[in-house]
């Protein structure tokens, strides 16, 4: 089970994430959605596509930014559609069963 925690909040868990250039994308289903707030970053990767993001809010703290992904991901990125990954700080916790 891998786990992503924010300001000692779960914020996203799942047993089917994918790895990408070494991140853990969480299907969407597996984030908890109160903690998403919508942003208006963007991003361009060579390979993946145009990139948005979220920010997370917890307990009145706001990451700015430090969720991302692909709504429309290129083919050779097909596989991260419809999942998010984490940066700035969320730290990404594997435990084993």
């Amino acid at each position: 089970m891998h786990k992503a925690i924010w300001n000692n909040q779960i914020i996203a868990q799942s047993d089917k994430t994918v790895v990408v250039e070494g991140n853990h994308y969480f299907p969407m289903e597996s984030v908890r959605q109160e903690f998403l707030k919508e942003s208006s970053h963007q991003s361009r990767c060579h390979w993946k596509g145009l990139a948005n993001y979220y920010s997370l809010e917890v307990d009145g703290k706001i990451n700015e930014n430090a969720v991302w992904y692909y709504a429309e991901p290129s083919e050779a990125a097909k596989e991260i559609k419809n999942r998010v990954a984490f940066w700035k700080g969320v730290q990404i916790i594997t435990e084993v069963e």
